[in-house]
């Protein structure tokens, strides 16, 4: 080839490297007593870093999700075809207990273990990860029948990947999804106009549309319907325990923004067999605990991405030269890169402390749930929020080469914004949290318990405290103005967390930065002093 054909100054692939190398996560689960599951983070997250994983994740959106709604005869089917890297990927995660996990082995730390795998392993591909964690979420629904627990749970809970539509009881493991959303409500659930008519004999028929469900080629749903007694959740097989097809009809495939390998419909139920979990009447707390534990998720998945998002950036950075030196010497980038790392630090330290709230919620911590059940919503809204804007600064790092799919940024920018709708726009997240103040006035006095445990580490942290509660004391126009208030209590939240268990530079920036009001709203806009290059290296990719 012709001189001007010669490759130089371009950045070597991302491959061969280790997810796990990740001192805000491995630290996180270690104080979760979580470090019995650090060798097999290790395992999945040198896999994570492979040219073969990555491979897997490009196949499975390039070669999107097919609806196939009658054989070749005429009978009706509604099945989904997918590409086998999108098996090959669902057979890692169930395999390494991503799904269900905790439920099968609630050791101490469990769900900590778990939500460090499902951040790890997100980093290689965001669309498989919905109907992992909505498998993970519909264990602890499916409690409240102890009947429908007994028989689904030892599937839920196995390791094995059984894709296919069998009955339920002849497969070696089973994937859960979730179909509430119906087009007249959307997150108002309590407007949806499904119908479930008791048949006589303990199962229900459903009558109606749901405008998303997720991840339709799963073996059981969970769903909502009105009931004689009121909105009740019910369990809804694909194939019913006689082999036959249950009347679940996929209208069609969504064409979304993102999240591209992962088929989401529109689902008709023509008088589908369903079978009730929990009461009726009580739908919503039924589900209540699956929404907590995918809000999780929606945190982890948010965390995931900028973590990817800033390591690209500073690879690229370090390898690439740009007026007669690295970018990563341009004082400049270093502040941008700076910047996206305390991001995303402050991500998955909170998503990995909410984990923790769980594990020590469900061992019997009455605090730790109050702490999850604020810090959650308030967790959600924030660091979801600040996804989008994270991958597009990040995306920026890489100059043109970054807006080339090829690069996968497009793929990571486009699929931020998911998980601030998922479970909850921002404004439902935000309304929440306030929801849960005045419903829960004790979850409050949690997370100033957790704000305190930092009191006199850092004066602008400790500042920040004392403004929040004057912030939280004014209930005038409190609806209007939750966004800012919601805003205040995440960045605290991070900040206590950062100060008492990141590096010093790392929460003297955030604090500088977040809490001082020494920050211009743009990446990259971090006050003088700054130990940039101790924050960057903590985002570095470390070979495997």
């Amino acid at each position: 080839m012709p001189h001007t054909h010669e490759v130089t100054n371009q950045v070597p692939p991302p491959y061969g490297h280790t997810t796990a190398e990740d001192p805000a996560l491995l630290a996180a689960l270690h104080r979760a007593g979580a470090g019995w599951a650090e060798p097999e983070l290790r395992e999945l997250g040198r896999l994570a870093g492979t040219e073969q994983a990555a491979e897997w994740g490009r196949l499975a959106n390039e070669n999107e999700p097919v609806l196939r709604t009658h054989d070749r005869y005429g009978h009706r089917i509604d099945e989904v075809e997918f590409h086998p890297a999108w098996h090959q990927l669902m057979g890692v995660a169930v395999e390494h207990g991503l799904h269900a996990a905790p439920w099968r082995d609630p050791r101490p730390g469990a769900h900590t273990a778990r939500a460090a795998k499902f951040y790890l392993w997100g980093q290689v591909e965001a669309g498989h990860s919905c109907p992992i964690s909505m498998t993970y979420a519909a264990v602890p629904a499916l409690r409240a029948t102890p009947a429908l627990a007994d028989w689904l749970e030892p599937l839920l809970a196995s390791t094995v990947y059984d894709f296919g539509l069998r009955e339920p009881s002849g497969k070696r493991g089973l994937i859960a999804g979730m179909s509430m959303t119906e087009k007249q409500g959307g997150s108002d659930v309590r407007a949806n106009t499904t119908t479930a008519i008791p048949s006589g004999d303990g199962s229900y028929r459903l009558l109606g549309h749901k405008w998303f469900t997720s991840a339709p080629m799963s073996d059981v749903f969970l769903t909502l319907a009105q009931a004689p007694g009121g909105l009740s959740c019910f369990l809804l097989p694909r194939v019913l325990p006689d082999g036959t097809r249950n009347a679940l009809r996929i209208q069609r495939l969504k064409d979304k923004l993102g999240n591209r390998s992962n088929a989401s419909a529109e689902l008709e139920y023509e008088e589908a067999v369903g079978w009730l979990v929990g009461e009726e009447g009580r739908g919503v707390r039924t589900i209540i605990e699956m929404v907590n534990m995918t809000r999780l998720d929606c945190t982890l998945g948010a965390a995931s991405g900028m973590r990817l998002g800033v390591q690209r950036a500073v690879q690229h950075a370090t390898h690439r030269r740009a007026f007669g030196a690295a970018l990563i010497d341009q004082p400049l980038m270093r502040n941008v890169l700076a910047d996206l790392a305390l991001e995303s630090e402050a991500a998955t330290t909170v998503a990995l402390r909410l984990a923790e709230a769980t594990d020590r919620g469900l061992a019997g911590e009455e605090s730790e749930l109050l702490l999850k059940r604020l810090g959650l919503a308030v967790s959600k809204y924030w660091v979801c929020k600040r996804g989008p804007a994270h991958a597009a600064e990040a995306l920026e790092c890489l100059g043109g080469n970054g807006y080339v799919e090829e690069s996968g940024m497009p793929r990571l920018y486009r699929e931020a914004p998911l998980v601030s709708i998922w479970e909850g726009s921002g404004n439902v997240a935000a309304l929440d949290a306030l929801r849960a103040m005045v419903r829960s006035p004790q979850s409050v006095e949690a997370l100033f318990a957790e704000l305190d445990a930092a009191a006199g580490a850092d004066r602008r942290l400790d500042a920040a405290v004392v403004a929040l509660r004057k912030e939280l004391g004014d209930p005038g126009e409190v609806e209007y103005r939750t966004r800012r208030l919601v805003e205040s209590m995440a960045l605290a939240l991070q900040g206590s967390l950062l100060v008492r268990h990141s590096a010093p530079a790392v929460a003297d920036a955030f604090c500088a930065s977040r809490l001082a009001g020494d920050h211009g709203g743009a990446f990259g806009t971090l006050p003088a002093g700054v130990d940039t290059e101790a924050i960057i290296a903590r985002a570095r990719m470390v070979p495997a």
